[in-house]
């Protein structure tokens, strides 16, 4: 839609322009007016003017003084001049001026929507131009970031053909054999949460603001180049340029420019990040190098003793061969098949624990025993019917498939993800158990009644059924008319009558035979129940 300026000094004539204009159909909206040429240059700076249409004889400022200011302050600014007058002096002003058309008063309907036609004409083709000019424009600056970090990522994953892109060298800083560089990596350790709280869950906008930190900021010493990795969406990859430079300035300035940018990263946007700083090299090619040293410098990054941001240079320590429940597999399995979710707590946690009490946890073997754990699990869970749709089996990301954040920023928050993890797929198994074995209460007796003299405790049923203690403990008062410790107790109480009625057998073989802990334990459970103690008990049998 346009906006269109009338400027003269007589009403009637404005009058008739607005009436006799096709306004709708020429796409303008609103028609202005002034009535003199100082008024009018007042409304050209303080509107939107798309079309000025000008009297040239007006008092005060002519219009042919009105056209000069145009041309010189508003050189593209169409305009449609009006006078009474066919004057040679005031159509050499408009010619020069670059007027769309010259009208003749008295004004006709045919003649002004020609010349308005003309002039919408000429603002449409100039705004078709704009846009092409400008979406040439954002087509070339978006595509020269990816066309580098296109170029950057095939010299680091070493598939880069130089022949094939000789003519883009220059855009890398690579055709200047005065040029280092280096490669560092920043990982964040908390991503899920600063991108859920702070970028409505936007991962792109996250990588948009943390690239443009990095870049400002490495950008004092170096020409820095910043983009997120395509392995693993919570780190960034930042390429630095420095030209002339020696290797030893390069690991000093960015190890502090990095420490610099981390510690922003954490007072401006609450980012808990840590960052590998690659080895400097003369040559571009060199750079797959650097990214690698980057990569195991973070990698190597004790997560037993990171607190708060960290900037690694150098590998502190290799990662080594780390395996969920290692050794403990055949167990694990078990706990599992035999619905002991307690005993697959303690197995993990056990491991929890002496990993924790290692000399070094490093970052790298986190992230491998994470994965590892993922696989083992997705094994087993297969292997025991949870179907293939409930588990995270192809997913770039499971742990989030498991609706769980896969930050960790600490060993505790690390132990707290496995145990998430692990309940997870406990949940699975729950749901896939329940839905294929039907449950029968009399299960629990009979194994109660056969198994008596076990340490029997309502969580272990709760444990193999996946049901709540609440649930059963319910279910079995329903059906058998006591709770489940008062049928324990009733079940081991009539076997204690029945053995102490075997005179060969002694009180502390009997005790042990029901599973208590002693002789005195049996005794005083045996007169709270019969009121009489288990001597008395068989005395009373001999006399009878």
């Amino acid at each position: 839609m346009y906006k269109v300026l009338i400027i003269d000094d007589e009403e009637p004539l404005r009058e008739a322009i607005r009436i006799l204009g096709d306004w709708k159909g020429l796409g303008v909206d609103e028609v202005l007016e002034a009535t003199d040429g100082k008024m009018g240059l007042e409304m050209i700076a303080n509107h939107s003017i798309d079309l000025v249409m000008v009297d040239m004889k007006m008092p005060g400022m002519s219009g042919a003084e009105l056209l000069q200011v145009l041309e010189q302050d508003y050189p593209d600014l169409p305009a449609i001049v009006i006078s009474g007058y066919n004057d040679f002096e005031y159509t050499r002003q408009a010619i020069r001026s670059k007027v769309v058309d010259y009208l003749l008063k008295p004004i006709n309907r045919l003649d002004l929507n020609a010349a308005l036609r003309k002039a919408v004409d000429l603002l449409e083709a100039r705004r078709v131009r704009e846009s092409e000019f400008i979406n040439r424009n954002i087509t070339l600056n978006m595509s020269l970031p990816k066309l580098k970090e296109k170029m950057y990522l095939s010299i680091i994953d070493r598939s880069f053909r130089s022949q094939t892109n000789e003519a883009f060298l220059p855009l890398i800083g690579a055709d200047d054999p005065d040029n280092r560089f280096a490669v560092v990596v920043l990982r964040m350790l908390n991503m899920e949460k600063v991108r859920k709280a702070r970028f409505h869950s936007d991962v792109d906008l996250l990588h948009f603001a943390v690239g443009n930190m990095l870049n400002e900021i490495a950008g004092e010493y170096f020409q820095a180049f910043s983009f997120a990795s395509p392995k693993l969406d919570r780190e960034l990859i930042l390429i630095l340029t420095m030209k002339g430079a020696y290797q030893e300035d390069i690991a000093y300035r960015s190890l502090h420019q990095m420490n610099k940018a981390l510690a922003a990263l954490q007072d401006l946007l609450g980012i808990v990040a840590v960052a590998g700083i690659g080895s400097p090299c003369e040559s571009i090619m060199e750079i797959a190098s650097s990214y690698e040293t980057a990569k195991a410098a973070i990698n190597g990054i004790d997560l037993l003793k990171l607190k708060g941001y960290f900037v690694a240079n150098t590998v502190m320590k290799s990662v080594n061969e780390s395996y969920p429940v290692t050794g403990r597999i055949q167990m694990f399995r078990a706990a599992l098949e035999s619905g002991n979710t307690a005993g697959a707590k303690s197995i993990l946690s056990e491991e929890l624990r002496k990993w924790g009490s290692a000399d070094s946890f490093t970052i790298g073997e986190a992230d491998q025993s994470l994965a590892r754990f993922i696989i083992l699990m997705n094994d087993m869970s297969l292997e025991l019917g949870v179907p293939r749709d409930k588990l995270p089996l192809m997913e770039e990301h499971p742990v989030r498939f498991m609706g769980l954040s896969d930050d960790f920023a600490s060993y505790d928050q690390f132990s707290k993800l496995l145990e998430d993890s692990l309940h997870f797929y406990l949940e699975q198994l729950r749901l896939t158990l329940s839905a294929n074995r039907p449950f029968e209460i009399g299960d629990i007796k009979a194994y109660i009644d056969n198994r008596y003299y076990e340490d029997i405790k309502i969580s272990m049923f709760a444990d193999k059924y996946f049901l709540s203690r609440e649930y059963i403990m319910k279910l079995f008062k329903q059906q058998f008319g006591c709770g489940i410790h008062e049928y324990v107790q009733r079940i081991r109480m009539d076997k204690a009558k029945e053995l102490l009625d075997d005179p060969s057998l002694k009180i502390q073989d009997i005790s042990e035979m029901l599973g208590y802990k002693d002789k005195n334990y049996f005794s005083k459970a045996f007169r709270n129940y019969f009121s009489i103690s288990p001597t008395e008990y068989r005395t009373a049998g001999k006399e009878g």
